[in-house]
């Protein structure tokens, strides 16, 4: 437990599965998912969002990607009635993303959000929004799941930092449950926050 909450904290499972899974894993969604490089207004300019995206819905999933199956696996550890999958390809040390919290108005209250890591491993950062803004770093292993409560997105933000070390790509997979509102206009993929980071 790496925050508590009343619905659940923010929680932290490595070795969810096994290396050669992570690793077909990390194969068949780095050649088939539908990556896109997007940009986003900050301040008086347009900048490129740091990594890839791409986001399904989990009632109409392509086949051929290992979502379901990795689906599965979350749901024995954080049950939720998941529909929507965001996925986040960090290339290298310079590609990361802000400190945030996911909005809470694209996710149904009371549903958690439970991120599969891929990959290489990366550095995610957790602070606290309140009191003395303590921070967690927590090494995100591929073949973890990390999961947060939709309550700790008001008490708390996380991140993913660049870094100059040298390091491999490193992907992320999130499970969210989307307002069907949101379903129905298309607005179900990840998310993005605050100012490039």
């Amino acid at each position: 437990m790496l925050v508590d909450d009343a619905e659940g904290g923010i929680r932290y499972w490595p070795g969810v599965v096994d290396a050669a899974t992570a690793d077909a894993w990390f194969r068949a969604l780095r050649a088939g998912a539908a990556w896109e490089a997007q940009s986003r207004p900050m301040y008086d300019r347009v900048v490129a969002v740091p990594r890839l995206l791409a986001s399904y819905r989990l009632d109409a999933l392509p086949a051929g990607l290992p979502l379901e199956a990795m689906l599965a696996r979350v749901m024995t550890l954080v049950p939720a009635p998941y529909n929507a999958a965001g996925l986040n390809l960090y290339r290298d040390g310079r590609d990361s993303v802000a400190m945030h919290h996911d909005k809470l108005h694209t996710l149904v209250p009371g549903q958690p959000i439970a991120l599969v890591s891929l990959g290489a491993p990366r550095r995610m950062n957790i602070r606290a929004k309140g009191g003395d803004r303590a921070t967690v770093g927590i090494e995100l292993a591929p073949g973890s799941v990390l999961a947060m409560s939709h309550a700790s997105q008001r008490s708390h933000e996380h991140g993913i930092p660049k870094t100059a070390k040298p390091v491999g790509e490193r992907m992320s997979v999130v499970f969210r449950v989307r307002p069907e509102a949101r379903l129905a206009a298309g607005l179900y993929g990840t998310h993005w926050q605050g100012p490039v980071g």
